[in-house]
């Protein structure tokens, strides 16, 4: 196995020593003291379950520093103490079996071949086993813990006299008891009345958070979470993706409604210190619960229109927005909580530093960067994964209707029934019922199905615009085989970023649509509790530095991760591939050539009766049941490997028959091999702890999977009445050709030596597009057709 660590401080002796002893592991004496002493004292210390010394005595008694030495043998008659020795011993303590995963007579092999840190001083003397000491309790356990986390979960902590933070290595640690956490809810009050009830909209706000003393303000992670108090079917909402293309004749202009005057704030009737509602929902996070046993509180609120909350949903909205950055406002001071909606009782965050981070996935990372658009103080960093940074390039592409993968028929008046929880309650629903179904009246115009446009609705949800005013550092996490959130939402946030001073990390793995905090692989969750230390405790850890600019799951290598200074900068080297009818080819071509295909995917679709994920396949498949329905180029086997970094651009010169058209393009790597499986298998379930008081989570890793001869690398879509702009619709006429230049998915992915190249152009898309009845037929001008390929070197 493989364990990367970019979260892993290397320090000097004298750093390494006086962290020890905060930690009270050691004291300042113990470089006086003898090697065996001070060995057999850090051994006792790592049994902390073990409540005697006789039970202690006993766990040492199993380990072994080699083939003929235990560790009892050693510390009763001590002898010099060899590297190899020292890190059998490590091994062992971490969870590697002697035999199995190392072998005792070169431990030093495994140290290397699994990417630990070790430092091979040869004979350890009683400094270097201290500073030894000291970094084994910052690497990572088979588990996917640092040790001293491993430590901190079996009882290490249990003395520490608090509570205080404490910072090791630069990172918080466990030293908050979670068994008895102050679990409240308050009503945060928006300056939003979206309900149209005459009063300002109240959010309620779920905290948890440790008990400290009242002179200890500690951060907070907030997750804004529409899905948090609940969800609604919305199967008989789906939108019909049976439809024709559209012939467009005028974009859809947006109804704006006319904004009543905002009502005043409440009158507040009187205080309180402490809240009056306990918490009953459950932590929907697993990295805010690994931080709360750190010091760091965890606040979830579902937003405008979801349970026990005011207001409706908008779905991308300003106000989504405002009502998201309420309760950093309020959390940092500047804005009023209640302890319940109708008494007025005002509660402050007393317990709060004001310092704010956001964190959460998919619509809760889309949130985040919402908020950090409005440069809200109070909100220090965000960490969002899988967000939208516009929603159009969720929904659209191009001028065309494009689902997220697996949600054909869903768009954003869709999102917005399945989140408006209020829903759930029947008294409370009835009071919004109609304001709701007016504003999903307007969201059906707005968002246009018709014309797949870009417009002044899907401007209003392009947090881009608004990057210049981002203050709060970023980190943005993606998948690059995310087909819900589609990668550019990372990239062209990751760009818009480069014209801030603020600090931004990125982290691209090869999964689907997922979280990445439970892979032992990755010390994904160091790194994020080195960079909330950093931003909410302001510890002097140089965390920006620390971390890599841009880290990269290797597409080929299982537990490879690498770090690099960006991601898809236009500035990228190319590669110009020219389509011919034989091949895929970097030679221009000479003769002038014609080919043909035509659209009636939807009639062998239900033909086949097949759902998207078995149409993909079978569409890329070779031989292919699609042949007459695509177009399909590959290279001569590769020479050398091809790193592509950042986004493909397709040229196409096309006509097809009818006043309407579209076209598709896969690019794909054909080769038989092993590939990573893009969903993370379980490697131990509950494997993973977050704290002492016992919180898991799955412990997961990518896996290679059986060899297969292909694997999509990247997608996109056009619409041809959209050939010069998004927003601007041209017509088509039918027989006449006309060209599109367009961006596929960025991407990062390495095809291996030997393996081929390959691009498809079709039409109708069954995963994601509109799927016509209409039988199309569409012709390429071969010489206008080209594919531009960013690489890079590995």
């Amino acid at each position: 196995m493989k364990i990367n660590q970019f979260a892993q401080i290397h320090v000097d002796v004298k750093q390494a020593l006086a962290e020890l002893q905060t930690i009270g592991l050691f004291t300042a004496g113990a470089t006086n003291k003898p090697l065996a002493t001070n060995l057999a004292h850090f051994l006792h210390s790592c049994f902390p379950e073990a409540a005697t010394k006789s039970g202690q005595d006993e766990a040492i008694a199993k380990l072994l520093l080699d083939e003929q030495t235990t560790v009892s043998d050693f510390l009763v008659a001590p002898t010099a103490l060899s590297a190899a020795q020292f890190y059998n011993l490590a091994l062992q303590l971490l969870g590697f079996e002697a035999g199995t995963d190392f072998d005792l007579a070169d431990p030093l092999k495994f140290m290397r071949s699994s990417q630990l840190a070790f430092d091979a001083t040869d004979p350890v003397d009683n400094t270097t086993l201290l500073t030894n000491i000291y970094l084994l309790l910052t690497t990572h356990t088979k588990l996917g813990l640092t040790f001293l986390d491993d430590l901190a979960n079996r009882g290490f902590f249990a003395s520490y006299t608090g509570p205080r933070p404490l910072f090791f290595n630069g990172k918080a640690q466990a030293v908050f008891d979670t068994r008895n956490l102050i679990k409240e809810v308050v009503y945060v009050e928006a300056p939003l009345d979206t309900d149209q009830d005459g009063q300002r909209d109240l959010l309620a706000t779920t905290i948890f958070r440790p008990r400290v003393t009242d002179d200890l303000k500690i951060p907070a992670l907030y997750t804004a979470n529409p899905y948090f108090k609940g969800i609604n079917n919305v199967d008989a909402m789906l939108h019909d993706v049976d439809q024709e293309l559209a012939v467009k004749t005028a974009t859809v202009k947006s109804t704006v409604t006319p904004q009543k005057p905002l009502p005043a704030p409440r009158q507040v009737a009187g205080q309180a210190n402490q809240t009056e509602k306990t918490a009953t929902d459950l932590s929907s996070y697993a990295l805010n619960d690994y931080m709360l046993a750190r010091g760091f509180a965890s606040v979830y609120a579902g937003g405008i229109g979801t349970r026990d909350s005011g207001g409706i949903r908008t779905c991308g909205t300003v106000e989504e927005t405002i009502s998201t950055i309420a309760i950093i406002e309020w959390l940092n001071g500047k804005r009023r909580a209640f302890t319940n909606r109708t008494d007025n009782i005002e509660i402050k965050a007393s317990w709060c530093n004001g310092n704010v981070a956001m964190t959460g996935k998919s619509y809760l990372g889309t949130l985040a960067t919402a908020a950090a658009t409005t440069g809200v103080p109070g909100l220090k960093t965000i960490i969002a994964e899988a967000a939208i940074s516009s929603w159009y390039d969720y929904y659209r592409d191009n001028g065309l209707v494009v689902a997220p993968v697996d949600c054909q028929g869903e768009d954003t008046d869709v999102l917005a029934e399945l989140c408006f929880s209020r829903q759930k309650d029947a008294a409370d629903y009835a009071k919004v019922k109609q304001v709701f179904a007016d504003e999903l009246k307007q969201l059906q115009v707005g968002q246009d199905r018709t014309t797949g446009n870009y417009n002044d609705f899907w401007d209003e949800r392009n947090y881009r615009n608004q990057a210049a005013n981002v203050k709060a550092d970023v980190v943005l996490v993606h998948g690059l085989n995310d087909w819900n959130v589609k990668p550019r939402n990372a990239e062209k946030m990751w760009q818009a970023l480069k014209q801030t001073k603020n600090q931004r990390k990125l982290i691209l793995h090869q999964g689907q649509h997922i979280y990445i905090n439970n892979m032992p692989s990755l010390d994904f969750t160091d790194m994020m509790n080195l960079w909330l230390s950093y931003e909410l405790y302001d510890v002097a850890n140089n965390a920006p530095a620390v971390l890599p600019n841009v880290t990269i799951q290797d597409n080929l290598q299982p537990e490879t991760w690498h770090g690099q200074h960006d991601w898809a900068p236009t500035d990228r080297k190319r590669r110009l591939y020219h389509f011919t009818p034989a091949s895929l080819t970097l030679d221009e071509p000479t003769d002038a050539a014609f080919v043909t295909f035509k659209d009636d995917n939807r009639r062998l679709f239900d033909q086949h009766e097949q759902n998207e994920t078995r149409w993909l396949h079978d569409f890329i498949a070779e031989p292919t049941t699609y042949q007459a329905q695509q177009f399909r180029l590959k290279t001569a086997p590769l020479t050398q490997p091809l790193v592509i970094d950042g986004n493909i651009v397709v040229t196409l010169q096309a006509a097809v028959d009818q006043p309407t058209g579209m076209l598709s393009v896969l690019v794909v790597d054909y080769g038989k091999g092993q590939r990573l499986g893009e969903v993370p298998a379980i490697i131990e379930r509950n494997g993973y702890q977050l704290d002492p008081a016992g919180k898991t989570d799955n412990l997961v890793e990518f896996k290679l999977q059986a060899a297969t001869d292909f694997k999509l690398i990247t997608r996109g879509h056009i619409n041809l009445q959209n050939r010069v702009s998004r927003s601007t619709s041209l017509p088509v006429e039918p027989g006449s050709f006309h060209t599109v230049n367009f961006e596929l998915q960025p991407t990062h992915f390495q095809l291996a030596a030997g393996h081929q190249l390959g691009v498809i152009v079709y039409a109708s898309d069954m995963g994601m597009t509109v799927r016509p009845q209409t039988v199309a037929n569409y012709r390429l001008d071969l010489n206008a057709c080209q594919l531009s390929v960013p690489f890079t070197k590995h």
